[in-house]
């Protein structure tokens, strides 16, 4: 009962909290990816149709992160630094999706357990945070040179929702 107790604390549900943050940002990471994904395909003119497009969307969507960024390497001209940081923070996401709490359940039974592991999942929180905003500016700049501000602001479309 204890152990249950344990993991009700506010300290526990502050590390619970960080870890939803740290999934939640790599999942905007791999929404960045589709997005500049799909703009690159349109902007080599591969796709004929709207129809097309959302296909390729939805399709990419169910891709997986590891899978996103082996596609983008091949398609946009990222620095060897910015490689570096989508393929750490491709391996830290699946380390703390897949393995986290399997491999550091002991530690959540301690405050300074569990604050260290606050710390570590902030730390990504932050990388992928960077990360993501790095790439929703490389496919804003990628809108913008397509033109698609000026049809999507014409059809009432915001460039978030591509």
């Amino acid at each position: 009962m204890k152990q249950t107790r344990l993991l009700d604390s506010d300290h526990s549900k502050e590390l619970f909290a960080y870890f939803g943050l740290a999934v939640y940002y790599s999942q905007a990471l791999e929404q960045q990816l589709v997005n500049l994904l799909v703009l690159m395909k349109i902007s080599q003119g591969d796709i004929p149709s709207e129809e097309d497009v959302a296909d390729m969307y939805y399709k990419k969507l169910s891709n997986s992160l590891g899978q996103l960024v082996n596609e983008i390497q091949h398609h946009f001209p990222f620095s060897p630094d910015e490689t570096i940081q989508l393929k750490e923070v491709w391996k830290q996401r699946n380390y703390i999706v897949h393995d986290y709490f399997k491999e550091r359940i002991q530690e959540t039974f301690s405050p300074a357990g569990r604050s260290r592991m606050i710390r570590e999942l902030t730390s990504f929180k932050v990388q992928a945070q960077d990360l993501e905003r790095k790439l929703q500016k490389y496919t804003n700049e990628m809108y913008v040179k397509l033109g698609l501000d000026q049809e999507s602001d014409k059809a009432g479309i915001h460039k978030d929702n591509i």
